[in-house]
């Protein structure tokens, strides 16, 4: 069957399953239970009523992007300013987030990020030091977290994300360069790499100079 259907157009009617019973010579839930695997694998859709169709092709899963890639996909120079880089005992909720036992140590990287210029993000994250050593230690930090784990053979394959509305605080609005009260989009992720966390992250985005975006698919 697969044979039969490579290289047709998406929305090309499949065989029915008379013609595939008589080509085949088998029983007719023999070939419905085929055409059923291959509609749950994605290489046909089936529509009532009208019949059974060569699928589009799925899309992959989008990569995990950093913000550095994220800025280059719109056409704008991503920079950073670093506020912290430093080994530090794990908080409660980021030990739990990263799998390690309590007050174990992490890196910790809170930046100012921006675009062409003008602070977008305020980006506070914590990184499994186990599986990135040394990755803060010396005078030139890394220009993209991401790049610098990708070269070391461990850039996260899976991302959970989690987003929520807020307003910044006095803080916030000082490192955003916005007023008090401006609404900002409050964005916390934990990376893994394979099925080890390696990374746990809470950014604060100026919702009035940037806008999350995603893919979503079946």
């Amino acid at each position: 069957m697969r044979d039969l259907v490579a290289g047709s157009a998406p929305g090309t009617a499949a065989p029915s399953e008379r013609d595939l019973v008589e080509r085949f010579g088998v029983a007719r839930m023999t070939v419905r239970q085929a055409l059923d695997a291959l509609v749950a694998e994605g290489v046909l859709q089936r529509f009532p009523g009208r019949g059974t169709f060569v699928a589009p092709p799925r899309r992959k899963p989008s990569r995990v992007a950093s913000f550095t890639e994220d800025m280059a996909t719109r056409g704008t120079v991503a920079e950073s300013r670093t506020l912290a880089a430093e080994k530090v005992r794990a908080p409660a909720g980021v030990a739990r987030a990263l799998g390690l036992g309590p007050r174990e140590a992490v890196l910790r990287w809170r930046r100012i990020r921006l675009a062409d210029g003008s602070p977008v993000c305020l980006s506070d994250c914590y990184i499994n030091a186990a599986l990135a050593p040394g990755l803060l230690d010396g005078p030139d930090l890394p220009a993209s977290l991401y790049d610098e784990l990708a070269a070391r053979g461990r850039r996260p394959t899976w991302a959970e994300d989690s987003l929520s509305a807020g307003v910044a605080t006095p803080e916030e609005a000082a490192l955003l360069e916005c007023k008090e009260g401006t609404v900002v989009i409050r964005l916390t992720r934990r990376a893994l790499w394979e099925d080890r966390p390696v990374e746990v992250s809470r950014s604060v985005y100026r919702a009035d100079q940037h806008t999350l975006s995603f893919q979503l698919g079946v």
